[in-house]
């Protein structure tokens, strides 16, 4: 049976009910007065009450400080809009803050007794879902640069201590396989896989690929207290270790024939304070500005994943890189 203007009625009831199940809120703007009225599930959605006379200039100061205007300026022209309209913005609840999408028919022709009608929709899951993909997009691009520059840099390395087309070919095979069991770790396996490992063990599989000697007597040594990593933290920690290695091999101590790296550690009270010291590379100049994509990534991952600070000291010897970390959430 195919159901027609004509045939088709729909009761006040089930018209609320409908509206509920879809978590839409009513509203109502007059053009005139900027007298603002909602169903109880817009007071609820934007956190007012439902007694006393709202405004929309009211409702305008609740809305996060970046759209204001914008909202502002987009209401103001939907009067002149023909046809439907949609609007996303953050408005500020509390501590919280919400993403709501208003949708209405623009231009005047509509309006009844000088009201503009609309719907407010909560699309905070769907924003957050969007921002979670934009912000792994931007890593997962960011890592396959990095493994490109790193490739690179394996390659000039290896021609420097090889004395052969075969024994280039051999060292740079087994370092980018290296390359390929560390990148392993900087990724989270599926269905918690794994168990936790030393934080030796785990620092040393890391900077396997970058020793020229491959056997850890030479330009890179790893003295760190005897601990375990949870399977949680070793993803954190392994993308921080990967990520100051990159950016040692592009522009720091790795990225020379003389080059040396020295990651020791201590346990100070709660803490696991891991020294990153770089020496023998290129004249160190301290960075201007606040950093590209790879130092907001190492700030994030360090102060979230791990509970911990990140610091720097830029001498003119190599830069010294301080991580202090959570001795309990490193093991968790």
């Amino acid at each position: 049976m195919r159901l027609t203007d004509q045939n088709a009625e729909w009761s006040s009831s089930q018209l609320r009910r409908a509206i509920k199940a879809a978590g839409v809120a009513l509203w109502t703007w007059n053009v005139d007065t900027d007298a603002f009225l909602m169903d109880r599930r817009g007071y609820e959605l934007w956190g007012v009450e439902a007694d006393g006379v709202l405004s929309f200039e009211h409702l305008s100061a609740m809305i996060h400080p970046a759209d204001r205007d914008r909202v502002r300026a987009a209401f103001s022209a939907t009067r002149a809009v023909i046809g439907s309209y949609e609007i996303d913005f953050r408005i500020l609840s509390g501590l919280d803050v919400r993403w709501i999408s208003a949708r209405g028919q623009g231009s005047d022709e509509d309006i009844v007794a000088r009201q503009m009608t609309g719907i407010f929709l909560d699309v905070t899951s769907r924003k957050q879902a969007e921002e979670g993909h934009e912000l792994l997009a931007g890593e997962m691009s960011h890592r396959v640069k990095n493994l490109l520059a790193i490739a690179s840099g394996l390659t000039q390395m290896t021609s420097r201590s090889s004395s052969s087309i075969a024994d280039m070919t051999s060292q740079l095979t087994e370092r980018l396989t290296a390359l390929g069991r560390a990148h392993d770790l900087v990724r989270p396996l599926p269905g918690g896989q794994g168990t936790a490992a030393l934080l030796g063990d785990l620092i040393t599989i890391l900077l396997a690929p970058y020793d020229e000697t491959a056997a850890f007597s030479g330009r890179i040594r790893v003295a760190v207290p005897r601990m375990g990593v949870g399977e949680a933290a070793a993803t954190g920690l392994a993308l921080v270790i990967h990520e100051l290695a990159t950016n040692s091999l592009k522009y720091g101590s790795l990225s020379a024939a003389t080059g040396t790296l020295d990651v020791s550690g201590s346990i100070e009270g709660d803490d696991v304070v891991l020294a990153w010291t770089e020496q023998g590379g290129p004249e160190v100049v301290t960075p201007q500005g606040a950093g590209g994509y790879g130092s907001k990534l190492l700030e994030r991952t360090v102060a979230g994943h791990l509970g911990g600070t990140l610091s720097y000291n830029w001498t003119p010897g190599g830069a010294l890189v301080t991580l202090k970390l959570d001795a309990n959430r490193l093991a968790s």
